[in-house]
């Protein structure tokens, strides 16, 4: 006789807190990339509302094809690497974006590139990471002097609720300051409710895009969500086929790029608030957070446009806060990465080094020479190593 397992409320709240999570903590980084490219409002909610409904499609195709609690997520590194760039226009990050789909799509079709992208060690990776995100965190203490009055209280009360609640410190700070920004007359006039529309961008590609950003987006992507998303799952209890996640979030991530979406991938973070027993203490139905997750994103995307909106009337420090707040957890753990290992720590140091510098040459970007950095240093100190043996 068939098992009958009821549906518990736990199911949908988990999915709801999910994304809200997902979704409000770091709206603010990819709005920061849509500026740093020069894309318009209306360009900037197109990209916020395609992303949103390309992982309401991935999370509930995965989650219902694999009957695992498979849910996906925009690119938070990738974000932050666009926001740190400079020198590209917005037709240069939807060209970008579709030089990396495509890159994901092959990775997820072809197997030894899933391996041989595993092989970077974890200390560069990591390095690269955190001299992306750095910037983004030191210029949220750096609002503290415009804006002492709002910004100063913020900081202490997310470290305080960090304390209680990690996952929504963030959006109490993002709530809390959009509440005192209102009350203290620092907010402009409220948008009036509108219904989000897609915008086509036609794009534009240079090696020095393809490099620059796209390479670098894809290695991002790869190194520190879709492995990390993997990871999460393995460690739940799940045992998914790497190749066909990767290659479907790729090819939906192809299809919103012309409309300005940033790649998408599986979800980490968020991914933990569905795998685990508070989700369902069964295993085997935890999957069915996927739809009421899909469903919040369907939701999202509904509303995009007067949520990018809604931030454009926003303090420029409260916005550029809640985005480095955001990072500190992802520059913790990537530090702590990139320093594990005595032996690549030179390696790792100048992979940050080189990324938080910000570096272009040859209209390259900071982080292909970071990582191409540590890489270097650690070649030469593995070449000192064989040379010490055979003596």
């Amino acid at each position: 006789m068939p098992r009958v397992t009821r549906m518990r409320l736990s199911i949908p709240v988990s999915a709801f807190v999910a994304a809200v999570v997902g979704f409000g903590g770091t709206l603010a980084l990819v709005i920061a990339a849509a500026e740093a490219v020069g894309a318009t409002q209306a360009q900037t909610a197109s990209g916020v509302t395609a992303l949103c409904l390309a992982m309401a499609v991935e999370s509930l195709f995965l989650s219902w094809r694999t009957k695992m609690p498979v849910i996906s997520a925009w690119s938070t590194p990738g974000a932050a690497l666009v926001g740190a760039s400079s020198g590209f226009a917005v037709g240069d990050a939807v060209g970008a974006f579709i030089i990396a789909a495509l890159l994901l799509v092959a990775t997820g079709l072809i197997r030894p590139l899933t391996r041989l992208i595993a092989k970077i060690p974890a200390s560069v990776a990591s390095a690269m990471l955190a001299g992306i995100v750095v910037s983004f965190v030191v210029n949220a203490f750096k609002a503290v002097a415009v804006d002492p009055v709002l910004v100063l209280p913020l900081i202490v009360a997310f470290f305080v609720i960090r304390l209680f609640s990690p996952a929504f410190s963030v959006l109490a700070v993002l709530a809390g300051g959009g509440a005192l920004a209102f009350l203290t007359g620092r907010v402009g006039a409220l948008p009036a409710p509108e219904l989000s529309t897609l915008t086509l961008i036609a794009p534009t590609f240079s090696l020095s895009a393809a490099i620059g950003m796209a390479l670098p987006l894809y290695l991002v992507t790869m190194a520190s969500q879709n492995l990390s998303g993997l990871a999460v799952l393995r460690a739940a209890g799940y045992e998914p086929a790497p190749g066909p996640l990767i290659s479907f979030t790729g090819l939906v991530s192809l299809l919103i790029a012309p409309l300005g979406g940033l790649t998408t991938n599986l979800a980490a973070i968020s991914a933990a608030i569905c795998t685990g027993p508070d989700a369902h203490p069964d295993p085997a139905e935890r999957w069915k957070t996927g739809p009421f997750y899909a469903l919040a994103y369907l939701i999202f995307a509904i509303f995009g446009a007067s949520l990018v909106a809604l931030f454009a009337v926003l303090p420029q420090s409260l916005i550029v806060l809640v985005a480095g707040l955001a990072l500190i957890g992802a520059l913790a753990n990537a530090l702590t990465s990139a320093l594990r290992e005595e032996g690549e720590r030179m390696a790792a140091v100048a992979a940050f080094a080189v990324t938080a510098s910000g570096l272009t040459v040859l209209g390259v970007g900071a982080a292909f020479w970071g990582l191409a950095a540590g890489l270097a240093v650690m070649a030469l100190e593995a070449a000192k190593r064989r040379l010490e043996k055979n003596r």
